[in-house]
């Protein structure tokens, strides 16, 4: 097993069958020691998180496959904090999809004249490349193309899995009376194929309850409690 990337809050390590093995850290990105799941710099640790985070992405791959949606994923170790994964090529260096129930966070931060907080965006699409020297810029379908970095026929793909994915975890924590209000998904080519690839835990979502925004863990506890 050897070590090929060490990122914010998970290392990837190559495996012999050619798979890989995720492991996932307590880290969490934000700012000024605040969570946030928008942000490009890790901002604190927090107990348990990694164990969190592979308990919540197995969940969610498990009904995502039920659903007949394509990813990497093959087993996890909750206790441990790791996750084995078929190997994926990323689009270019890497891009994130963002999509948005609700607006908040660095949308209203570009469309505030337009847009108000909470505003319903009925599962909005929105796609960033993975830059943090840049602050991972936004990047339209057409770009995509022209340099290269995804097929317009893969941009609608992955657009239309997003939306798929997002319905089902949006779904899920309304059954515990909480709202998602946005959630950024990572894809790549499994095979040559278009797959949901990375995680779907706390860290990567906002997720509010009774007005209130939540903590990380407390997201996982929605789910589990």
């Amino acid at each position: 097993m050897k070590k090929v990337y060490e990122g914010k809050t998970k290392n990837v390590y190559l495996l012999d069958d050619g798979n890989c093995l995720l492991e996932f850290k307590d880290d969490v990105t934000g700012e000024n020691g605040v969570f946030d799941p928008g942000a490009n710099k890790v901002a604190l640790s927090i107990e348990g998180m990694g164990r969190s985070g592979v308990r919540m992405t197995k969940f969610f791959y498990e009904k995502i496959e039920a659903a007949g949606i394509a990813t990497h994923f093959v087993s996890a170790d909750v206790e441990k904090a790791t996750m084995v994964v078929k190997s994926a090529t990323l689009f270019g260096s890497g891009i994130e999809v963002v999509c948005r129930n609700k607006a908040t966070g660095s949308f209203i931060k570009r469309y505030g004249a337009y847009a108000k907080e909470g505003q319903d965006l009925d599962a909005l699409v929105e796609i960033t490349l993975k830059d943090d020297d840049r602050n991972d810029p936004l990047i339209t379908k057409d770009a995509l193309s022209t340099l290269g970095i995804l097929t317009g026929e893969e941009y609608e793909q992955l657009k239309s899995m997003a939306k798929s994915v997002c319905k089902i975890v949006t779904d899920e924590f309304a059954k515990k009376g909480a709202q998602l209000y946005d959630i950024k998904f990572e894809f790549g080519r499994v095979d040559g194929k278009v797959r949901l690839i990375d995680e779907i835990s706390a860290g990567c979502m906002r997720v509010y309850k009774d007005g209130n925004k939540l903590a990380p863990l407390d997201i996982g506890n929605v789910i589990f409690g």
